[in-house]
């Protein structure tokens, strides 16, 4: 699995300060997407098991971060592979950290089948973004998604509920 981004510390990528992690490869193609060049799954550098520790270590030691977001490309692409990162990010630097989540597909596309290596990463984490980016709904007022199909989705509650459930912040704005 390859990474296109690393970004310590943003702002745009989820509520608080939150480091953000690309992961590259996506067979969506979304017309107007942002970042096209993440459609490569071979683009940016790979993700060795000692850049992951630099980028555990680094989440590890910044005591503002109020968490982690995953995007890319699109992480589902690379379940499997971005489970296991997610477990040993829970492992060595903070179990508690939420962890945010980007995808084209939606929240009831990735709950189809439970067994799946997307329905498990979705699972380790709190909050997804779903839905493909449409460019003509594209809203640059709209928080942390690009346009108005997206949804920012409470994981648990959806799980717990049967149904998604709309993550409400907790910082006002």
């Amino acid at each position: 699995m390859n990474i296109c981004g690393y970004y310590p510390e943003s702002i745009n990528e989820g509520e608080g300060l939150r480091a953000a992690i690309f992961i590259s490869g996506c067979r969506h193609y979304c017309k107007g997407c942002f970042s096209a060049a993440t459609w490569n799954f071979n683009y940016g550098e790979l993700l060795t098991p000692e850049r992951e520790l630099e980028i555990i270590t680094d989440i590890k030691n910044n005591p503002l971060l109020s968490g982690v977001t995953i995007l890319g490309g699109d992480p589902f692409f690379s379940a499997a592979e971005v489970s296991a990162f997610v477990d040993r990010l829970r492992l060595e630097a903070d179990r508690s950290l939420p962890i945010w989540i980007y995808s084209g597909y939606t929240y009831e596309e990735l709950t189809e089948q439970r067994d799946s290596p997307e329905f498990q990463l979705l699972e380790r984490c709190q909050v997804l973004v779903d839905g493909r980016f449409v460019e003509e709904l594209r809203d640059p007022s709209l928080l942390y998604r690009g346009s108005s199909n997206q949804r920012l989705i409470d994981i648990e509650a959806s799980l717990a509920q049967g149904q998604p459930a709309l993550w409400e912040p907790t910082f006002s704005f």
